[in-house]
């Protein structure tokens, strides 16, 4: 999970080892140990909902240099001085490459039936293209068998933000056409590689963060302040990535292979449960994601979108927008916050987006504003406005200041705290029928957090970066009661 900026501006201007969970982790805490056999409720989850959690290849596998791995971008930003807190970098981060048999027994520990993870590109085409390292997918190949031989279904990303810096060092990156090719047939031979046993692949994570912050804010790799005409470029040629992506994962993919997006949406939440705030909220789903949701979802940029945009909107022929719109058979979202609360306004566009508060509660990230309404209005605004009948909420959870205690657990009762409402409102909307199919909690490992570095911890197991001992946090007894009993508890 990255470093956040407000979305509100641009969208209104277009713009080491399985750890077993037991009553002696917390001890003295007996009436803690009652919550690993919750019985179900009325905040029970559908029958056969998936639990699982996410991880990113960049923040997590370290190893860059092993069996032929080429560069990404965020190998070369993380390396220039000032551009990541305290000079941190991803070469080591949590040594999964070599230590991802004991990660996945931590995912068999808390019962998890599903692992979302991300394949690194330059780990396959050094280059991004042209020939592929023979090893490139050895490590995925591993990680999958070890997942499937543990009852865990595998959940693959084929873009979680490491370009290999070969095209942005020749091509410009997303600015470019040359890209979007090249991840489609990247795309397509791990597709082709991997879909005997992966059945759900990603095209790419969460556009507006990869292209906003490293394209246009310039505080994510590759570092770029582009001026807004190329940037809206850059924007559709990711777009369109995703679009090539799809149609060659379904021609090279095995019978069976499912394919979907996973992005950030601005969530948009009616300030008042009332009729007329909750139709302001849905078009304003549309209008305040028109840059990217809409336009793969609709196959267009709205009408809205492109005036404002003017003299800036980005260049695209029919057949383009007609490829970014391929049909997905599922759809999932990152919900960390709410994006906007909305109210209702006579005349266009009939809604307002509500500024927050200074006095908004947030998490330990000061981006991360606790709004677990975000939760529901999210997929229901899926299902309603676009019609997705397969969503999966791909990311979600909280950083927190987790210190260990004296006896080596972190008590972060926050991130329970987080993680309870949320899920309660994630209940909500499945019991009224909303086709949420499973959650991912971000995240298993605390892990390098992009331009934060290792300053916040999203995990549900405390990493000690120089030993990489992992231990279960307090929010991983919780979540493996909430999986046992498929609800809320």
């Amino acid at each position: 999970m990255p470093t956040r900026l407000t979305r509100r501006d641009f969208a209104m201007t277009a713009g080491g080892g399985a750890l077993a969970f037991s009553a002696s982790d917390l001890t003295g805490q007996a009436a803690l140990a009652a919550a690993d056999t919750p019985t179900a409720t009325s905040r029970s989850f559908p029958p056969g909902f998936l639990w699982g959690t996410a991880t990113a290849s960049y923040q997590i596998e370290g190893a860059v240099k092993v069996d032929g791995r080429g560069a990404s971008i965020w190998d070369t930003f993380s390396h220039i001085p000032g551009k990541v807190r305290d000079d941190a970098n991803g070469d080591v981060a949590d040594d999964h490459f070599h230590l991802y048999r004991g990660d996945v027994g931590l995912m068999t520990a808390l019962g998890a039936t599903s692992y979302r993870f991300s394949i690194s590109w330059p780990r396959v085409f050094p280059d991004g293209r042209g020939a592929p390292n023979p090893k490139g997918l050895d490590f995925y190949d591993a990680l999958v068998d070890e997942l499937l031989a543990n009852g865990i279904e595998p959940f693959a990303t084929l873009y979680h933000w490491d370009l290999p810096q070969a095209l942005e060092d020749t091509v410009g990156g997303w600015q470019s056409k040359a890209t979007p090719q090249a991840f489609a047939e990247y795309a397509g031979y791990v597709a082709a590689r991997l879909s005997d046993r992966v059945k759900h692949f990603f095209t790419l994570n969460e556009f507006w963060t990869f292209i906003e912050l490293g394209y246009g804010y310039g505080v994510h790799a590759p570092g770029l302040k582009l001026p807004p005409g190329e940037l809206a470029q850059a924007r559709h040629h990711a777009l369109l990535g995703h679009g090539l992506a799809v149609q060659a994962i379904r021609a090279a993919g095995r019978p069976g292979t499912k394919v979907g997006l996973a992005e950030n949406i601005g969530v948009c939440v009616p300030a008042i449960e009332t009729p007329e705030h909750i139709e302001a909220a849905k078009i304003a789903t549309r209008e305040l994601n028109a840059g990217y949701a809409t336009a793969m979802l609709e196959g267009r940029y709205t009408d809205a979108f492109l005036a404002a945009a003017g003299a800036d909107a980005p260049k695209f022929t029919a057949r383009e927008m007609q490829i970014i719109g391929s049909p997905l058979d599922f759809v999932g979202i990152n919900i960390y916050n709410p994006g906007h609360y909305v109210r209702a306004t006579d005349g266009e566009p009939g809604f307002a987006a509500i500024p927050f508060p200074a006095s908004f509660p947030h998490m330990q990230s000061d981006w991360l504003r606790i709004g677990p309404e975000a939760l529901y209005w999210g997929p229901r605004m899926l299902h309603e406005v676009w019609g997705v009948d397969e969503i999966y909420i791909t990311e979600n959870g909280t950083s927190s200041a987790d210190v260990p205690a004296d006896d080596g657990i972190v008590y972060d009762t926050d991130r329970i705290m987080y993680l309870r409402n949320y899920l309660g409102q994630l209940q909500r909307a499945t019991a009224e029928g909303v086709p949420v199919k499973g959650y991912f909690l971000w995240s298993l490992l605390d892990n390098f957090e992009w331009a934060d570095g290792y300053h916040n911890r999203f995990g549900i197991h405390y990493v000690d970066y120089a030993t990489q001992a992992r231990t279960p946090k307090l929010s991983a007894r919780f979540y493996k009661a909430v999986i046992a009993g498929n609800a809320v508890v």
